[in-house]
């Protein structure tokens, strides 16, 4: 049974009491789950097959080939074609499929006709398809478990280094941080928006590649806010009382100091996870992000722009984004205001 501090738990309730916040925190993170899920939700795959008594679950299954299922092929069955079969030929069996039966990465072509095609719920394209015939929809809730993901990787990432060296600068002081801090400033005077291209224009760029290249230069700015904080804590009557005691300097920083700036931390984490959001998309729609076919809001961007007489493309993935940032930024005020001290607040 996990046991709050009467000090969070206050900041919990004061959290919930900022509306706009809370139900912003709700929304994002009922996205992310629908993400982490959305085979169940967008897959071509079924959910349920009953075929001759028995039943399969090929979810998230291994493949299985269309001859298990009587079909003349052993490569993964079309599970469509066989609920269509299964209803024509009125077998006993049945097939259930997602609401959308598409996965991302499926090219849906039609006789004689071009993508990208309109929304169609009669197709179950709820917003069309994109100029390869991909399911739009799919792509978005794909995209946004891609760039959520990322944003989460990379804010580890970014934090593990940044909180650590921004600790310890504010902590030992002296020719210590004045080392650092002209590493930082050559740091944040390098543009690693030309060092992504030219690495894209080498080798094509991972996701792990990313994340770690746009880490290399994205701890700097947590770094200074830490140390600011704990020039100010490592002064106090609680590090004083523990230093007097004989404890190591690794306990104090990681036991003592950074849980007690534990709210600095989670109140730029919102905003860092939004960035990382927006840095992903701007350089997959460069571009020099993550390689083709992957899901990505960048590369719908860029096809929107591409086929402005699609509107479908652009107001679907400018939607989303709306969508997202509004959250997540709404959900960062309400976390910034709950662990503000300061009783005042514009959010409820």
């Amino acid at each position: 049974m996990v046991i709050l501090n009467p000090v969070t738990v206050q900041k919990l309730k004061r959290f919930r009491s900022i509306s706009r916040g809370f139900w912003s925190f709700v929304i994002i993170l009922t996205l992310v789950l629908f993400s982490l899920f959305a085979e169940v939700f967008i897959n071509s795959r079924a959910l349920v097959v009953s075929y001759q008594g028995a039943l399969y679950f090929p979810t998230y299954g291994d493949i299985i080939p269309g001859k298990t299922f009587g079909l003349d092929y052993a490569y993964e069955t079309n599970y469509r074609e066989l609920k269509q079969k299964m209803a024509k030929e009125g077998s006993e069996g049945f097939v259930i499929m997602p609401p959308v039966p598409y996965n991302p990465y499926e090219n849906d072509l039609r006789l004689n006709e071009f993508p990208p095609f309109p929304p169609s719920f009669a197709q179950r394209h709820f917003l069309g398809t994109d100029n390869v015939g991909r399911d739009i929809l799919a792509r978005l809730v794909y995209g946004f478990r891609t760039a959520i993901m990322f944003s989460l990787v990379l804010l580890v990432f970014n934090y593990g280094v940044g909180i650590t060296i921004g600790c310890s600068m504010g902590y030992f002081g002296g020719k210590f941080d004045l080392f650092f801090q002209r590493i930082i400033e050559i740091w944040s005077n390098i543009p690693y928006l030309y060092v992504i291209i030219i690495i894209a224009s080498i080798v094509v760029p991972s996701f792990m590649i990313l994340v770690l290249i746009m880490a290399f230069f994205g701890w700097t700015s947590i770094t200074w806010v830490m140390r600011t904080v704990t020039y100010k804590e490592k002064e106090r009557e609680y590090v004083l009382a523990v230093r007097s005691l004989g404890a190591s300097h690794f306990r104090i920083i990681f036991r003592h100091i950074i849980p007690n700036t534990i709210s600095v931390i989670v109140t730029y984490a919102p905003f860092a996870i939004s960035s990382g959001i927006v840095a992903l998309t701007s350089l997959d729609y460069l571009g020099f992000g993550l390689p083709a076919p992957t899901p990505s809001w960048g590369e719908l961007l860029s096809q929107g722009w591409q086929n402005m007489e699609a509107w479908w493309i652009a107001a679907s993935v400018v939607g989303a984004m709306i969508i997202t940032l509004m959250t997540v930024t709404f959900t960062g005020e309400g976390i910034r205001e709950a662990f503000d001290p300061k009783k005042h607040t514009v959010y409820e």
